[in-house]
């Protein structure tokens, strides 16, 4: 298989761009046949060959059409092969994150802020897995200076796979949380499947960025080099929270800073949340290690606008609405809750998405996240989703079976002058409440 990456790898540095949809093509890019649940990319191979493209890569022999078509015994792993070959052409930092919570906003600070300084390559979106961490490295190129790379996974085994991918020599975990339990079989799958990011670390004698307060990631990180960040004067980055109402604002400072940390500059984000004050810190650790001004690290992170449902802010008529709906599992769905209470807003309304791929738990965890709801002070409570059925404790709260039957009660009975957390699973959907808010 070797000699056969190395061949295709001459190729590709003559057409050094890869496509995988027949729907998006680029002229002269390699075209890989991926197969799927539900499709055959071999079929797509001669339509992608005659739309433009140089080669098509196939793993089935009935569909080599000429010279142009290349036979692998699989085409999903030549690409795995040949994103690695790539990689291994780059001697420049290689920085991985995972975690439950909050990978993809670190990801983005961390990206904003090194880039103050250096040519950042960084995962587009969500292109965490198996597929997109081998595209992301296949657009690498000599100008890029630093790659930083999400991996993201639903069970064991997969972060382990992509580590030998992108052989990442620094790495971060933002937290192990109650996420994909389904796939990773509970709790401690979920920290195993995660902590694969800290074995190869380890095995690479790299390094790893740690918020020295998560016990858990202490724990699973002895023995291996770390920098740390937290809120202690023990850390290599200290941080505090000023005030998070909702954005969050908090100073930093270098463990070698002589400058007390009240006396230094407040950084205002555009983040809402304090949930995401231990992602900042995380992004400011990662910059100040590479040598990034203090200032421009600053600029950074107040530049960061979210998007995309991930805590964002948004006012529409007279309602304020925190629109959270990216994703949800227990621990992030607690955070939320919590922090949405905290916040000193008056009429406050909770729409609630039900979490998805929880398995065994799913009717413990969504009966946790109905009682700790019932804890606090809400106007108005909206439950969406079957696993919020049959529960105990739901009763003042309006439960709907989809996200659909929740807007047509919303359009015949508008919410206004209130203050709104929008919080979900991805495939809840629930960001389609906003259009009738």
């Amino acid at each position: 298989m070797f000699t056969q990456i190395a061949l295709l790898y001459k190729i590709f540095e003559n057409h050094p761009v890869v496509c995988t949809d027949t729907r998006i093509i680029k002229k002269g890019a390699i075209f890989f046949a991926l197969k799927g649940a539900n499709f055959n990319g071999n079929t797509f191979a001669e339509s992608a060959v005659q739309k433009g493209c140089a080669y098509a890569v196939v793993d089935e022999e009935e569909y080599v059409k000429g010279k142009n078509f290349l036979f692998v015994p699989n085409v999903l792993e030549a690409l795995q092969a040949l994103a690695n070959y790539h990689r291994r052409m780059f001697n420049i930092p290689f920085i991985a994150i995972t975690g439950s919570n909050g990978k993809t906003t670190t990801k983005e600070l961390i990206t904003l802020a090194l880039s103050k300084k250096y040519n950042v390559l960084s995962t587009k979106g969500n292109l965490n897995n198996h597929i997109g961490v081998p595209l992301t490295l296949l657009s690498l190129t000599k100008d890029h200076e630093m790659a930083v790379i999400e991996m993201g996974a639903n069970h064991v085994g997969e972060i382990a796979a992509l580590c030998l991918i992108a052989e990442p020599d620094y790495g971060i975990i933002t937290n192990i949380g109650r996420a994909h339990l389904e796939g990773f079989g509970g709790p401690d799958g979920v920290k195993k499947a995660k902590g694969e990011l800290y074995e190869y670390i380890k095995k690479k004698n790299g390094l790893l960025f740690i918020n020295a307060e998560d016990e858990v990631l202490l724990k699973m990180s002895e023995g291996i080099r770390v920098s740390s960040y937290g809120t202690t004067n023990q850390v290599d980055i200290q941080g505090t929270l000023i005030k998070a109402d909702p954005f969050v604002k908090m100073r930093w400072k270098r463990k070698e800073s002589l400058t007390p940390l009240i006396d230094r500059d407040a950084v205002n984000t555009q983040l809402a949340g304090r949930y995401n004050f231990d992602n900042l810190l995380a992004a400011v650790a990662l910059a100040a290690h590479f040598g990034v001004d203090e200032h421009k690290i600053n600029e950074a992170l107040e530049s960061y606008a979210p998007t995309n449902s991930r805590s964002q802010l948004i006012e529409k008529g007279n309602n304020k609405i925190l629109l959270d709906a990216y994703n949800a599992n227990p621990t992030s769905m607690k955070a939320a809750i919590d922090n949405f209470a905290d916040l000193k807003w008056e009429n406050k309304v909770l729409i609630l998405g039900e979490m998805l791929e929880l398995g065994a738990d799913c009717s413990q965890e969504h009966q946790a996240v109905v009682n700790l709801v019932k804890e606090k002070k809400f106007s108005k409570i909206f439950l969406v989703g079957k696993n919020f059925k049959g529960l105990a404790n739901t009763d003042g709260a309006q439960l709907f079976d989809t996200v659909d039957s929740l807007v047509e009660f919303l359009k015949k009975n508008p919410i206004t002058g209130s203050a709104l957390l929008i919080k979900g699973s991805r495939g809840v959907k629930l960001e389609k409440v906003v259009d009738v808010l």
